[in-house]
């Protein structure tokens, strides 16, 4: 008897079929590169002939900015050779960048931003993706390295400052590196008691932690003065700008014209992005080769398995003590940088919301990898300071004109916003009326049926509607006040349909594949 074999269908997505031609693109390296050159510079003259008096700005903004952050990952993932891709992440990175910043200052506040937490992302990918601790309160550590510049600077009468212990601004570099070793030594701390843990209790104690070190700084203002409490620490010194900065801002304002308003706050700006860079490169570099190290291969087996890992005589305190003090020591360093940029520091800056948006980053990228912790940074980073502030922009500015949304227009964006819904109450509705009938052709009929009243229902709603007055927009539905919600939603999308992160680490994704078949072997054992 002999068993017939069925060919299997690939089913190809709208957004495979999309992405096809530019994936073919990146495939060749002879089109790879000018194509990637010319991406660039086209998102950047975009970027530039934008104007802030034009009211469609924001939209304009959030369509045209992210694309140019996110080309060093497009330019990673091309199939070139490895010099080309490093020319073309350092444009990237050093000319385009810059560029759109001394055009608008604006954005160069955001790639900071960006960096900064990019680098946090990957201190704590370090201890939740490498070793698999959750760690619920990182941010103490990102609070340890502020704090520690802001104590030593800040002119406020704290203990420092009437002991005479401030220091200058030339200290900063200095403090880059205390900020690594007392950050460190707070994760050593941290690690000591929790050895024993995983898991829920590891999560609530680290989480605990977190809060401790946040209340420490409310009241660590009596009876000696360390933080000045609740009230913050303000006036932190920058550090001083190099010569070359300034000259270099004035040359590219005299050679391409691009007028410049505040040169000295421009300077320091890019003083802090040039520094950030060079932070999180250290950062990569130390991460990639602790993975592929025998440490980072401990620390792989501790995740997955610790009663293994102590069997093949994997040092377990050893281990996790590390883990917790090489993500610690990159969160000081970052730490310091960012008291130092916003010359204030107050404990509201380090409150759970924000542990739990780092992790969100490393969820978002991909857990255990490298390039999807600064990925999942990007777009977080991106959809909180850029995209949700400036859809709420885009909305005032539609009421300070009084605009109005057409018809047709609102019948889209509602045949879009619930196409995906409809479109999986329909898929069950036809496997219904396929059981049902019994019958092929009386359920295609049923199709019909069904999508005709919904273009119907649409074109109804754009010959009668009389369009959407933005006036009417509510100010509580501003996109800008549902981070959170976003999040949310964000993260159940990533759990349901994407659990292994937009950029996984490669292991990781063969590890969440294997589950899956195994899933789907044992579900069809099972129904067998």
């Amino acid at each position: 008897m002999t068993t017939a074999q069925s060919t299997p269908t690939i089913k190809i997505s709208l957004m495979g079929r999309i992405m096809a031609p530019i994936r073919a693109v990146l495939d060749n390296p002879v089109l790879a590169v000018p194509a990637l050159i010319v991406y660039m510079i086209a998102v950047t003259l975009i970027l530039l002939g934008l104007n802030r008096s034009d009211p469609l700005f924001p939209l304009k903004s959030s369509l045209a900015f992210p694309p140019l952050v996110l080309s060093p990952f497009i330019v990673l993932s091309a199939k070139i050779d490895w010099r080309f891709k490093g020319l073309l992440v350092l444009a990237a990175l050093f000319i385009f960048l810059p560029l759109i910043g001394m055009y608008d200052s604006s954005y160069f506040e955001l790639v900071i931003q960006i960096c900064i937490f990019s680098g946090l992302a990957l201190g704590l990918n370090i201890v939740v993706g490498f070793a698999g601790l959750l760690d619920l309160g990182y941010v103490a550590f990102f609070a340890v390295g502020a704090y520690l510049w802001a104590m030593f600077t800040s002119p406020v009468d704290t203990y420092f400052k009437v002991n005479n212990m401030l220091v200058s601004a030339n200290y900063f570099y200095l403090f880059i590196f205390l900020g690594v070793a007392v950050a460190a030594t707070g994760g050593i701390l941290l690690g000591l008691p929790v050895l024993r843990l995983r898991g829920d209790y590891l999560a609530i104690v680290t989480l605990g932690f977190g809060e401790v070190i946040r209340v420490l700084a409310v009241n660590f203002n009596s009876p000696t003065n360390f933080t000045n409490g609740s009230q913050g620490l303000d006036g932190v010194l920058r550090p001083t700008v190099p010569p070359f900065i300034p000259d270099i801002i004035m040359r590219v304002d005299q050679t391409l014209g691009i007028p410049i308003s505040n040169a000295n706050t421009l300077a320091q700006q890019m003083l802090f992005y040039l520094v950030a860079i060079v932070i999180i490169a250290c950062i990569i570099v130390i991460a990639r080769r602790l993975d592929d190290s025998p440490i980072g291969r401990a620390w792989t087996a501790i995740r997955e398995d610790e009663v293994a890992a102590i069997a093949m005589g994997v040092p377990l305190v050893r281990m996790k003590l590390m883990a917790f003090a090489m993500g610690a020591s990159f969160a000081g360093a970052i730490g310091v940088l960012y008291a130092a940029k916003q010359s204030f520091v107050s404990p509201e800056s380090f409150s759970l919301n924000q542990s739990i948006g780092i992790l969100a980053m490393v969820i978002v990228g991909g857990i255990g990898g490298i390039r999807g912790a600064l990925f999942g940074a990007c777009v977080v980073t991106l959809l909180n300071l850029q995209v949700l502030k400036n859809l709420s922009l885009q909305i005032n500015n539609f009421k300070n004109i009084d605009a109005v949304m057409p018809p047709w227009l609102v019948a889209v964006i509602l045949a879009v916003v619930g196409g995906w819904i409809l479109w999986k109450l329909l898929k069950a509705l036809w496997s219904f009326a396929n059981r049902w009938f019994g019958n092929a052709k009386q359920a295609e009929q049923v199709r019909v049926v069904v999508w005709g009243v919904l273009v119907a229902a649409i074109a109804l709603l754009t010959l009668q509607g009389s369009g959407f007055r933005f006036d009417d927009w509510p100010a509580q539905l501003e996109p800008a006040k549902y981070e959170r919600l976003v999040f949310g939603i964000l993260l159940i999308m990533m759990m349901i349909f994407r659990p292994s992160g937009l950029l996984p680490e490669p292991r990781r994704k063969m590890e969440m594949t294997a589950a899956k078949a195994e899933a789907e072997d044992g579900a069809i054992g099972g129904g067998g």
